[in-house]
């Protein structure tokens, strides 16, 4: 049976990776035409003089604890995107091979199988039965030539998390023929989170993380990719050296300590309730006809008027998503669950209730 890194472009299974200057921590470095001395104002560990370590050790053994990994299974990328980006350059052949997604769901798989000139076939969600996951359809389409396939769960943007024996169908279905990419952006907010059943059980299951949504460090712009050793150790060669920055990893470290990542999920957690009230209070706005089931920190709805709600949360000082335009979601905004205050200013704009009562319990 063909193993994962057999899909990868002939190519990159021949690349010799750049092989940047030696790190050793506490060494004199003359090895990499660093300037001496630290810019006025630097306050971080090692200086940003210094080129930060082209191989994350110590972040991403403090990221593969949290995921419940091997560091050897994890790639540090920034944000999940740039490891969405360095997949597809790795398995898909410009003019020849394709990916599939499923729309309604994040543009930036598109967008980056545009730049490497690989084609996308779309298969839809199934919005009759809930935005499901098409798995007959994806597998009876796939193609010599397919070689990803974009699962979002849960998805950007109608909210939802696929079952994961929906997931390992798929997955059972592609094996030795293309690889499943798992972006799991939101998965601290739904009740399951698959991601150990995949990997221990398919080698070509890959997941993406980010810590943007529920550690709060969107600015930071840090991912992980997860999968086999072999494979992340192959798609490693492909990054640019010392791609992480010095500040973002110091920022990382001090997010995932014990303390910080306490209150990370004391408020995650109010975020899961708000997202309960938002959506119950939604659901009684006029001119809101549906309010889809989350997993995620937001909400979707789908309204007579969209442009004009948005128009009026605007007016109020507010930015909710406009979906409405795209064939896949007519009517549809994506609304982020905020602060129980900023929330407040949401529902009071669009003439909802606003209590709390659902929140406090």
């Amino acid at each position: 049976m063909t193993g994962v890194l057999d899909l990868l472009r002939p190519e990159i299974r021949a690349l010799r990776p750049y092989r940047p200057a030696e790190y050793v921590g506490g060494y004199v470095r003359l090895n990499a035409n660093e300037n001496p001395w630290r810019p006025v104002g630097d306050t971080t560990q090692d200086g940003l003089n210094r080129y930060p370590d082209p191989h994350p050790a110590a972040l991403a053994t403090r990221l593969a604890a949290a995921y419940g990994v091997s560091p050897a299974q994890l790639l540090v990328t920034r944000g999940s995107s740039e490891a969405i980006d360095v997949l597809t350059r790795a398995f898909c052949r410009a003019t020849v091979d394709e990916i599939v997604i499923c729309p309604p769901t994040f543009g930036m798989y598109e967008v980056y199988a545009q730049l490497q000139g690989a084609a996308v076939r779309r298969v839809p969600l199934r919005r009759d039965t809930g935005f499901a996951l098409p798995v007959a359809d994806i597998l009876a389409g796939w193609q010599p030539t397919t070689r990803l396939v974009f699962v979002c769960s849960p998805n950007n943007p109608t909210g939802n998390q696929f079952p994961r024996a929906d997931i390992a169908a798929l997955a059972r279905g592609l094996a030795g023929r293309g690889v499943v990419v798992v972006d799991a952006a939101y998965a601290e907010f739904a009740a399951d989170d698959p991601t150990l059943d995949l990997l221990g059980t398919f080698e070509h299951v890959v997941v993406l993380r980010t810590l943007s949504k529920a550690l709060g460090l969107a600015g930071v712009r840090c991912g992980a990719l997860l999968g086999t050793p072999a494979l992340v150790a192959q798609l490693a060669g492909i990054l640019p050296p010392y791609a992480f920055p010095t500040a973002s990893q110091e920022a990382v470290l001090a997010a995932l300590a014990p303390d910080a990542a306490a209150e990370a999920l004391r408020r995650r957690g109010l975020l899961v309730a708000e997202r309960g009230r938002v959506a119950g209070a939604l659901g009684r706005v006029p001119g809101i006809r549906r309010v889809w089931p989350s997993d995620a920190n937001f909400v979707f709805v789908e309204a007579d008027d969209a442009p004009a709600l948005v128009a009026r949360a605007r007016d109020a000082g507010v930015l909710i998503r406009d979906f409405s335009r795209d064939p896949a979601t007519p009517g549809g905004l994506r609304i982020t669950i905020g602060a129980p205050e900023e929330n407040d200013r949401l529902l009071a704009a669009l003439g909802g209730p606003a209590t709390r009562e659902v929140a406090r319990g």
